[in-house]
């Protein structure tokens, strides 16, 4: 039998409108009420999943690309996601649940007790992912955007700060004595004075310490300095990688070099690696979706045009498809990846259909070439994965029922019949089912 893998849905679209540009919209589903994001929680429990990362962008963007990202709804509007988990808390038992929170966006002492709140009211399966987006910082006050690496110093000054504030009961403190009436015992408090670069706090924090571990931390990125945040703090890692055995097994072992030079254990860290896969019947539908993709209309590459018009913040749908794309359209605020991820090894040369076209191409699970494929496919790759020591992947898309059931209903028994899948949940919340294999 293979080895369990630990499964996770990252909603891609965040707490927005579920569903929008797709023909399943027509079910009516009300994305700013809570019903349509509980029956997709409950779905995942039942498939045994172990936790749902909840993307999220406090801002709609510069004033100059606000139209972009919202026209079509690929950039916002976007609700809390740290709002909706009690919602999804309630309607679930053992799914630990994920809102994306900026550093930014929470001081600290008012962050470690909403957080500790949630964490106590969700039996610990709170968990936090924890990015260090700075585009959204004129939202929250005048300073000057801070750098990349800059924005990941006050990540790490903030979530220490937090957790200093959690552990700022020490043992014995919580009494509870029913017989000698003492709840507390305040000399077992520590102040915890945090005069720090960007944040000054003190303590102790006015919530009970937890009973099953400190909410899970997540994070993405690949960077040095991101897998450096990762490896000191993190217990699960967002990875995207392309998934052939040398490139998971080098981002593997950047965690966990990153973790060993924090004092940690590799293992203490679970790597997910995040797919957007498109389940098939069969074999010879999982080809004809691939062919037809090699060969995308204009009204396809305007399609996928607009969504990285929206992720780059750069109208790429007034640009004639047939000239090639000049990068002095990009404004310094577009990080070089984002535009290395679209031009790819094309070069600055090759026209913009090009670069569409490539990224309209699907590949097929059986050859390794992309995520297409039937469910017994799809087993063989996280098999696969398995083999290479991987921990686990991350499902990618929205919260939509049709979504979910297209990718689910057929992969779900196939994965529990070949032992990747979980069937029973660990006693403990989220911690303990990431830490059960």
């Amino acid at each position: 039998m293979s080895r369990p893998q630990h499964f996770g849905w990252f909603l891609a679209r965040g707490f927005g409108p579920q569903g929008w540009g797709y023909p399943s919209l027509e079910w009516d589903y009300d994305w700013t009420r809570p019903e349509i994001y509980q029956d997709a929680a409950r779905t995942l429990e039942q498939a045994g999943f172990d936790l749902v990362i909840i993307e999220d962008a406090p801002s709609l963007g510069s004033p100059s690309t606000i139209d972009l990202r919202v026209r079509h709804a690929f950039g916002g509007p976007k609700h809390d996601p740290l709002l909706l988990a009690p919602y999804l808390f309630q309607a679930t038992r053992h799914l630990g649940v994920v809102p994306t929170v900026n550093p930014a966006a929470y001081l600290p002492y008012t962050a470690a007790r909403q957080f500790a709140t949630l964490q106590h009211l969700s039996g610990h399966r709170l968990g936090l992912n924890v990015v260090t987006d700075t585009g959204s910082a004129r939202h929250f006050s005048a300073a000057p955007q801070l750098g990349h690496d800059e924005a990941y110093d006050r990540a790490e000054e903030w979530l220490d700060g937090i957790r200093a504030l959690w552990r700022s009961w020490d043992d014995g403190a919580l009494l509870a004595d029913r017989e000698t009436d003492v709840y507390a015992d305040g000399t077992r408090l520590r102040a915890v004075e945090h005069r720090g670069e960007h944040f000054d706090f003190d303590g102790p924090l006015n919530a009970v310490p937890f009973t099953d571990g400190d909410p899970a931390i997540v994070s993405p990125g690949g960077s040095g300095r991101g897998l450096g945040f990762a490896g000191a703090n993190s217990d699960v890692q967002l990875a995207l990688a392309p998934l052939n055995e040398k490139s998971v097994r080098d981002y593997r072992a950047r965690v966990h070099d990153a973790a060993t030079e924090s004092g940690r254990r590799p293992e203490d860290i679970k790597i997910l690696f995040a797919i957007q896969s498109v389940i098939t019947p069969s074999a010879e539908e999982a080809d004809r979706i691939v062919a037809a993709s090699a060969h995308p209309d204009d009204a396809a590459l305007v399609q996928i045009a607009r969504k990285q018009s929206s992720d780059l913040e750069t109208d790429l749908t007034s640009l004639d498809l047939d000239r090639p794309l000049d990068l002095s359209v990009f404004g310094a605020h577009v990080s070089r990846g984002s535009i290395q991820r679209l031009i790819g090894d094309r070069g600055e040369e090759a026209p913009l259909r090009a670069h569409l076209s490539a990224l309209a191409r699907a590949g097929r699970i059986s050859d390794r070439t992309g995520f297409v494929g039937t469910a017994e496919e799809f087993a063989d790759l996280i098999e696969e994965l398995g083999e290479w020591g991987n921990d686990g992947v991350l499902l990618w898309g929205d919260f939509h029922p049709v979504t979910l059931h297209r990718t689910l209903d057929e992969l779900v028994p196939v994965l529990r019949r070949r032992g990747i899948l979980r069937r029973e949940y660990a006693d403990g919340g989220l911690q303990a089912n990431l830490r059960a294999f």
